[in-house]
C-alpha cells in the first residue's frame, strides 16, 4: 500500500470544517490563542457535516427495531441504511457483514470471542493494545517488530508455515501505525496469510481516516475501526467482514435484539434461537446516533474526495518531517525508514527534554495539543526507543521530573481538518523550545507535567 503523492498534487483540497476550529485557550504566559488540535490519532474532531446531520436527525430520535411508530420506523431505516453506507465505504463483498460496536477495541474483542476454540493468532509486537491484547483465550504467537515491509511478510510466512498443529489461524495487523504513521503491506500480508490457510483482520483505526480502505481489494477477512477517529463522535465502531465465524459463535452479548425466538422448556429452562445476521452481536438498544454519525462521516469523506484529502495530508506530512529534520535535537521514530509511506501521525523525542515536559510546554505556552506517552503501544515504543522491555514507562507522563530523560515519546497527528497555521505554529514552537527553552516552570502532579502556577487551571465560564 502506498500514497502516490506526486500524482495527487493537482487534486489537493482545502481543510474540511470540523468542530472546535475557533476555540480559544488561555496561555500560561498571558493572553489567548486559537487551539491547535494536533492529536488526531487519539480522537479526531468531529466534522461539522457530521454534527449537522446528527442535529437534523435528533428531533426524530426513536427506538430501533422495536416499535411500530413513525419515529421508530424512521430510526430503523436510518440505522440499516447506515450499515449499507459503511459497507460501501469499506468495499465490502456481497456476503460480508457489518457489525456495529463501541470502538476498534470492542470490535477486536468481539472477533476474539468468535474465533474457533483451536485457533492460533499471530500478531506483531508493534500493534496498538486494542489489537495486541484481546486474544486471551487463544494460542498467540507474538512476532518481533520488522524493520522493512518485506521483513514483515517474511516473518509472518515463516511463523505460519511452522505452526503446529496446522489448524485455524488468524493474523491481526494494523493498517497504519498509531506511533509512526507508517503504512503496512496489508495486501501482501493478506496474501501470505491466505497462502498458509490463515485469515487476517485489519486494524484500520488509523488507516480509515487517512486513506481509502477496500476490503475486497486488500483481500482481508475483517476490518475494524472506530468512529471517533473517523471524524465522528465517541461511542461507535465497526467490525466488517466474513460472516461464518460470527454466525457460528455465541452472541457477544446475550439479550434482546440478538435473539430471534425465546421459549420456555418443559424442564423449566429456556431455549433461544439466535439471529444469524449482524444483529446476533448487537444485543441491546443500539447507538443509532453513533452509527448514523459514522455513516455521515463516510459520506463526507467520500464526497470531499479521498484523493484530494490524501494529497493535502501528504503535503503536511512532508512539511512536518522537513521542519523537524531542521532541529538536530529531534529524533523522529520510524520502523521502516524515511522513505516509508505514512499518514499524518509522527512521533519523536527531543534530546535533553522529558517528553511530558515538552508536550506540556507546547500546550501551556503555544496552545498546541499533542500526545505524550507510549500511545497504548508499549512494546513498539520501547523498541523504537531502544529500551529494555522491562524498563519503566507507561501511558501518560512518567514520574521523572521536567528535564529528566523519559522513556516516553511525543506524537503529533493531523488530518482532514488541520489548518496550515497549526502546522506552522507547531514547527515554530518546537524550534523555539529547543533553542530557547520553556518560558515557564513546570512540575509533575498526579503523573502529569503541568505549569507550576500554584493553582488549578480555570475552566472558561462558557463551558
Amino acid at each position: 500500500m502506498s500514497v502516490p503523492t506526486a500524482a495527487l498534487e493537482s487534486s489537493i483540497c482545502a481543510p474540511l470544517p470540523v468542530l472546535g476550529q475557533n476555540v480559544t485557550v488561555p496561555l500560561v504566559t498571558g493572553g489567548e490563542v486559537t487551539y491547535a488540535a494536533l492529536d488526531y490519532a487519539a480522537s479526531a474532531p468531529a466534522l461539522q457535516r457530521v454534527w449537522d446531520d446528527v442535529a437534523a436527525y435528533a428531533p426524530y430520535y426513536g427506538s430501533v427495531h422495536r416499535g411500530a411508530g413513525y419515529l421508530s420506523q424512521l430510526s430503523t431505516d436510518l440505522f440499516e441504511n447506515s450499515r449499507r453506507t459503511v459497507a460501501k465505504f469499506l468495499g465490502c463483498r456481497a456476503d460480508d457483514q457489518v457489525v456495529f460496536t463501541r470502538s476498534t477495541t470492542d470490535s477486536l474483542n468481539l472477533l476474539a470471542a468468535a474465533i474457533p476454540a483451536d485457533c492460533q493468532v499471530f500478531v506483531y509486537e508493534t500493534e496498538h493494545h486494542a489489537s495486541l491484547l484481546p486474544w486471551r483465550d487463544a494460542r498467540v504467537t507474538y512476532l518481533n517488530a520488522p524493520r522493512t515491509p518485506a521483513q514483515a511478510v517474511e516473518s509472518l510466512e515463516r511463523a505460519l508455515a511452522d505452526r503446529d498443529p496446522y489448524g485455524p489461524a488468524l493474523v491481526c495487523v494494523t493498517g497504519a501505525s498509531n506511533v509512526t504513521g507508517e503504512l503496512w503491506p496489508v495486501k501482501e500480508l493478506a496474501a501470505a496469510a491466505h497462502a498458509h490457510g490463515a485469515r487476517i483482520v485489519l486494524d484500520a483505526a488509523q488507516l480509515a481516516p487517512h486513506h481509502p480502505v477496500d476490503i475486497a481489494e486488500l483481500d482481508v477477512d475483517w476490518v475494524a475501526f472506530s468512529g471517533h477517529k473517523l471524524y465522528a463522535p465517541f461511542g461507535s465502531g465497526v467490525l466488517a467482514g466474513r460472516a461464518d465465524w460470527l454466525q457460528a459463535a455465541e452472541p457477544y452479548l446475550a439479550g434482546g435484539g440478538a435473539s430471534r425466538k425465546v421459549a420456555r422448556r418443559a424442564d423449566g429452562g429456556v431455549d433461544v434461537d439466535w439471529h444469524t445476521t449482524a444483529a446476533r452481536h448487537e444485543a441491546g438498544s443500539p447507538n443509532v446516533i453513533g452509527v448514523y454519525s459514522i455513516a455521515s462521516a463516510c459520506k463526507a469523506l467520500t464526497e470531499a474526495g479521498f484523493e484530494g484529502l490524501v494529497a493535502r495530508e501528504q503535503e503536511l506530512v512532508g512539511r512536518v518531517r522537513e521542519g523537524l529534520a531542521e532541529v538536530p535535537e529531534v529524533q523522529v521514530l520510524s520502523l521502516f525508514g524515511d522513505d516509508a509511506p505514512r499518514v499524518g501521525v509522527i512521533s519523536f523525542v527531543v534530546r535533553g527534554w522529558n517528553s511530558s515536559h515538552f508536550a506540556a510546554a507546547l500546550s501551556a505556552e503555544y496552545g498546541i495539543g499533542v500526545r505524550d506517552g507510549l500511545f497504548c503501544a508499549h512494546p513498539l515504543v520501547r523498541t523504537l526507543l531502544g529500551s529494555d522491555p522491562q524498563d519503566p514507562g507507561e501511558c501518560g507522563a512518567p514520574d521523572a521530573e521536567p528535564g529528566e530523560r523519559s522513556l516516553n515519546a511525543i506524537r503529533v497527528s493531523f488530518g482532514a481538518g488541520t489548518p496550515d497555521e497549526h502546522i506552522d505554529r507547531f514547527l515554530r514552537a518546537v524550534s523555539e523550545l529547543v533553542r530557547e527553552g520553556a518560558r515557564w516552570n513546570y512540575r509533575t502532579e498526579d503523573g502529569r507535567c503541568v505549569p507550576d502556577r500554584g493553582e488549578a487551571a480555570q475552566v472558561p465560564d462558557t463551558f
